[in-house]
């Protein structure tokens, strides 16, 4: 008997994205009430057997979960307002994801490292630094967070995250998809990448701990280049975490990416669900797995 299943998927503007390895479907609430489902062929490079080495896989995931996205949000934002699609071009795209790789990494790596940096005489030392700028890469992940989450768009968008996760945990305890079953399941789901989010932060203390204390410049090109390996190392941790959930280990490792969903996601409405619930009913009837 095969391993069990697991689909992954990702909020949208009035929508859900839920995907597998060849192809992902969307489905969005259009402006006069309808849901409408597409379903659209990905490329299969993320699946070349080299890319799906451990800790490869995980940056690769990263970057793949990045592209693919990036374009689901898109269709669903000219979906959402009622507008024809408009297919980006390769340079549009890769500009796009480019400058949010730029502006994530001035967030997350440039901005904690260099306050870390600057406050060295109040923190010496390669311990106390280390431990400085993570806990400052987790406060301005945490506000940022907060932040966000009081635009009324973004709340709509982290209710139809609570109706993705419902929807994925009603499927995998063999529920059928019908509102009122997936509406008593949980909002929040190890597997999430708000929890992956929290993973990279903690792994990138003890990753960067061996880099020791050098010039500014060189610690923030350093971490810049070291983060494929510390999204590898989180990835196989929050893999791990959720093949083995019910295990006192894995549920105290799970248990903080748990509370960052609950800024992450809201309880979704019924509307919501139904729209979560033909998504993922569209990728299982396509007949494609997310491995």
């Amino acid at each position: 008997m095969g391993k069990p299943v697991q689909y992954g998927g990702q909020a949208l503007i009035e929508g859900v994205m839920m995907r597998g390895p060849k192809a992902m479907v969307m489905a969005v609430r259009l402006p006069n009430g309808e849901i409408e489902v597409t379903q659209e062929d990905i490329n299969a490079w993320s699946q070349k057997p080299v890319l799906k080495l451990p800790i490869i896989r995980g940056f690769v995931a990263l970057l793949d979960s990045l592209i693919l996205g990036t374009k689901a949000l898109m269709f669903s934002a000219n979906k959402a307002v009622g507008e024809e699609e408009e297919n980006l071009s390769f340079w549009e795209m890769a500009l796009t994801i480019l400058i949010a790789l730029g502006a994530g990494m001035l967030l997350f790596v440039g901005l904690p490292t260099a306050s870390a940096h600057f406050l060295e005489h109040l923190f010496p030392g390669t311990v106390l630094q280390n431990l400085l700028e993570g806990l400052i890469r987790l406060a301005v992940l945490f506000l940022y967070i907060i932040l966000i989450s009081k635009l009324p768009d973004i709340q709509r968008v982290f209710q139809y995250h609570g109706a993705e996760h419902k929807t994925i945990f009603a499927h995998e305890a063999g529920e059928e998809l019908n509102v009122e079953n997936v509406r008593k399941y949980s909002r929040l789901h190890p597997r999430c990448g708000t929890s992956f989010l929290l993973i990279v932060v903690i792994v990138s203390i003890f990753v960067f701990a061996f880099l020791g204390l050098e010039p500014l410049w060189w610690r923030i090109v350093s971490r810049v280049l070291l983060m494929p390996l510390v999204a590898g190392i989180s990835y196989e941790l929050l893999k791990f975490s959720g093949r083995h959930a019910d295990s006192r280990f894995c549920s105290l490792l799970i248990a903080p990416g748990l509370f960052l969903q609950k800024l992450t996601t809201r309880e979704p409405d019924d509307t919501q669900l139904e729209v979560a619930i033909a998504a993922l009913n569209g990728i299982v009837k396509s007949g494609q797995e997310l491995s």
